[in-house]
């Protein structure tokens, strides 16, 4: 839970520690975040006080009274807009007359509360101000990324998916044209075709959403004690329908239990993002070797096929987003070019490594190593 500072500016000790009671255990939130925000609250009884504080402290609120012995609140706010102008002061006094309230927002204050307040009120105030905060954080990080982060989306997006979407409208035209013929028969390659163009488009939505998730960290994970070997048997059953279809064989080599604190979705794309890729890339009657290694301080995860293999000058290359290896070979190969970037990107968070080791026309080996 994120909690946002706020510093009590008044000469009311009993002010104060209202305050702090009542915002100390008060919680914030919204549909549109994630999750709630509350409250760290530190209190200063002058403003040469507060003004001294500030030198090395940046509360996100301030909470400052007009009416301060010695300096007065409104002359403290002309300092905080100065020093620290991301911090959102609300002004409070007894003096709660138009003109001061005038004044204050004038000069930089977010807001005006007037003594004496309720507790509802307060909490009122700072919901108002936190969504303020939030927002204007929110939109900060979307002009900073935004715009390159789009940018980059809808220019993949349009052209990976202009592509199939040409190929499937003229099949259609095919079929609604009869230039077949009037066999229904005579059609099935052309159906089969367009399937296969439905199901590239609806992969790289599901990556780019996977991936939007990870970078986002808007994914909610449930890390959990789980047994890898079983889930490593289950994506081999998984990828069983590609790899009839390849003639490639998996052999997975594993000791019954193996367990790992690990979110069952992240490890489940991981380990179907190593088998296809082993079984895309392979040749022909070829085979995926998956061994999995339990050791006291990691386990080992490798994936060897013995496909087309890749050259020493490419492998960098390979974890980039939306890479794909073009060659003679690879040209038919339908992809997305993301998902060894979600395997690395997943792989980081449980602060572990990918390493590869190929040979054209002799095949991969990845490796990933999870320390315990």
């Amino acid at each position: 839970m994120e909690k946002l500072k706020i510093l009590v500016v008044d000469d009311e000790p009993g002010i104060c520690s209202g305050i702090n009671r009542i915002l100390s255990r008060h919680m914030v939130g919204f549909p549109f975040m994630d999750e709630d925000i509350g409250f760290d609250v530190q209190e200063t009884y002058t403003g040469e006080d507060a003004i001294t504080l500030l030198e090395n402290y940046t509360p996100d609120i301030i909470l400052l009274d007009n009416k301060l012995p010695g300096m007065l609140g409104i002359d403290v706010l002309d300092h905080i807009k100065r020093k620290n102008p991301e911090t959102t002061v609300l002004m409070i006094t007894s003096y709660a007359s138009l003109d001061l309230a005038v004044q204050a927002t004038n000069r930089g204050a977010h807001d005006f509360i007037p003594k004496p307040f309720s507790p509802q009120e307060l909490k009122s105030a700072i919901e108002t101000v936190t969504k303020h905060i939030f927002l204007k954080r929110m939109t900060r990080k979307l002009n900073k990324e935004g715009k390159q982060i789009r940018f980059q989306f809808l220019s993949v997006l349009s052209h990976e998916l202009k592509t199939p979407l040409n190929a499937i409208e003229g099949y259609l035209r095919i079929m609604e044209d009869r230039q077949a013929g009037n066999d229904l028969d005579a059609y099935d390659k052309i159906i089969d075709r367009s399937l296969l163009r439905v199901k590239g488009m609806r992969n790289l939505i599901m990556d780019l959403l996977d991936l939007t998730k990870i970078e986002s960290g808007k994914k909610k994970r449930k890390v959990m004690p789980l047994n890898v070997a079983d889930i490593a048997r289950m994506s081999v059953d998984t990828m069983g329908p590609i790899s009839i279809q390849k003639d490639v064989k998996i052999y997975l080599d594993s000791p019954p239990e193996i367990t790992y604190n690990f979110d069952h979705e992240e490890i489940e794309i991981i380990l179907n993002n190593l088998f296809s890729n082993a079984i895309k890339y392979n040749i022909e009657g070829g085979r995926v070797d998956v061994n999995l290694e339990d050791l006291q301080d990691r386990i080992i995860i490798s994936v060897r096929d013995t496909g087309i293999g890749i050259s020493e000058s490419e492998i960098p290359r390979l974890f980039g987003e939306f890479v794909r290896i073009r060659n003679e070979q690879t040209k038919h190969i339908s992809g997305t070019g993301l998902g060894l970037s979600i395997i690395k990107k997943l792989t980081q968070l449980y602060k572990g490594k990918v390493s590869v080791e190929s040979k054209p026309g002799e095949g991969t080996t990845f490796r990933l190593e999870f320390p315990r």
